[in-house]
């Protein structure tokens, strides 16, 4: 009977069964953190660049109207969805981003020797991770706001 004991031990020693799966499950969960990682880094990175597109469309709207000062809640909304009628409802465009309001939005039109330019900027949108909300997690504040902007220069009055 011992000898049986022996055996069966020097042979589960020596076998290399189910080494694989040991092998995954040590390097699945980096796996997983690696592909939530570059899908949280994706969003962020498309997050900003549809805020920084929004300034651009913004600037460019208030740089062909008559008078910028009467035309910053239109330019808002041409900044908040595309629109300068409205965002939102009746069969118009909704805003392209959650918790993106017109408060965001900040138009500024300077003089720079009698050059008129317009910046059409968003301060202090907070992104929202979806994958790795350190916030929730940790109880701490990793907010990370996002402030785009963009400067033209207009012709008109």
């Amino acid at each position: 009977m011992l000898y049986q004991a022996k055996k069966f031990v020097r042979r589960f020693i020596k076998s290399e069964r189910g080494t694989q799966v040991i092998e995954f499950a040590f390097v699945f969960p980096c796996l997983i953190l690696l592909f939530a990682g570059t899908a949280e880094l994706g969003r962020l990175f498309y997050t900003y660049t549809s805020l920084a597109k929004a300034t651009r469309a913004g600037a460019r709207y208030l740089s062909n109207v008559q008078s910028v000062s009467s035309s910053t809640a239109a330019a808002k909304n041409v900044v908040l969805c595309g629109n300068p009628g409205g965002c939102g409802g009746n069969g118009q465009p909704a805003v392209i981003l959650p918790n993106f309001s017109a408060s965001n939005v900040v138009v500024t039109p300077t003089t720079v020797g009698g050059v008129k330019y317009v910046t059409v900027s968003i301060t202090n949108y907070a992104y929202q991770p979806l994958i790795f909300d350190l916030n929730a997690m940790t109880g701490a504040n990793f907010n990370m706001n996002l402030s785009p902007s963009t400067q033209m220069r207009y012709m008109l009055n």
